[in-house]
């Protein structure tokens, strides 16, 4: 069966994504249309270009995801330049070898612009700070004066990804100025609006892959340090845009994958670890197609 896809995003806990990916294709799903933001962007994105659910596991476990911690290079100890590289370039690593990681991968399918896919196939969120507005790739590029058809969709995908401090925004320049991209689950973490006409019966099934509890089950947050504040900080702004949109009407064509114990950020994963999410995805699609009717 011909769906839309949408993917949430989640930093590293984008792996249980994959998974429910995985479980979808062995069930016979083709995706027409995609979408997702950060770690649901790239997700999309190697599916748009044609990457099966078990090469992007492959890949994904393949990979060490450190190499993509990007130091600038200092005189001073990293303990201390972080400090200044948080002041100074808005994030402690560039963020350029996942851009340079992704950009290979894509390559590898013939993907290198979004000329090189299917008008329409792909879709994904990044937020502008400096027009204080979300963007949707690569849809809004014209109103900067940039072609789409051009753009590097590994850029689109960085951009998708600039987790705020965490990496450094990225610099989208146009006629009128610079403007400073970064994560677009700042504004929306789970974009399936994009697909959702109202009052119109979509062309074909739409089907979402979220990195959050079905919202009955949302369990109250344990906060009891800095990051664990920054995190539930962060997870309240990417849901409260998207909760709207996300009616009981929607939510029996959400597979809902709680997350609780990783850490968006923890890029020194392993693959046990890795596995471990991947599996919570394929349960939580087994789950969902248990009782799912178009």
């Amino acid at each position: 069966m011909e769906i839309d896809g949408v993917f949430s995003g989640g930093g590293i806990k984008g792996f249980a994504l994959l998974g429910a990916l995985e479980i979808l294709e062995e069930r016979g799903f083709t995706f027409k249309r995609l979408a997702g933001t950060s770690a649901g962007a790239v997700i999309s994105a190697l599916a748009a270009a044609g990457y099966s659910s078990k090469e992007m596991i492959d890949l994904m476990k393949s990979v060490d995801m450190k190499i993509f911690l990007d130091r600038r290079k200092t005189l001073l100890p990293f303990q201390m330049a972080k400090w200044l590289l948080l002041y100074f370039r808005m994030g402690i690593y560039r963020g350029d070898l996942l851009e340079d990681w992704l950009g290979k991968k894509l390559a590898h399918k013939g993907v290198y612009t979004f000329k090189d896919l299917p008008p329409d196939s792909l879709r994904v969120i990044a937020s502008d700070l400096s027009a204080g507005r979300l963007l949707v790739l690569p849809d809004d590029l014209g109103k900067y004066g940039v072609p789409k058809e051009t753009f590097p969709v590994a850029r689109a995908i960085r951009m998708s990804c600039a987790i705020p401090y965490f990496f450094e925004p990225v610099k989208l320049r146009s006629l009128s100025g610079t403007n400073m991209i970064v994560d677009g689950g700042l504004l929306s973490n789970f974009p399936i609006w994009l697909f959702q006409k109202d009052g119109k019966k979509p062309k074909r099934p739409i089907i979402g892959v979220k990195l959050s509890h079905h919202t009955e089950e949302q369990p109250e947050r344990n906060i009891q340090n800095g990051l664990q504040l920054v995190e539930a900080l962060f997870t309240t702004m990417k849901d409260a845009h998207d909760a709207k949109y996300i009616s009981r009407k929607h939510e029996k064509n959400i597979i809902f994958i709680p997350m609780n114990e990783t850490f968006s950020i923890e890029f020194s994963i392993d693959n046990q670890k890795k596995e471990a999410l991947i599996e919570k995805g394929r349960e939580r699609a087994r789950m969902f197609l248990t009782s799912w009717v178009y």
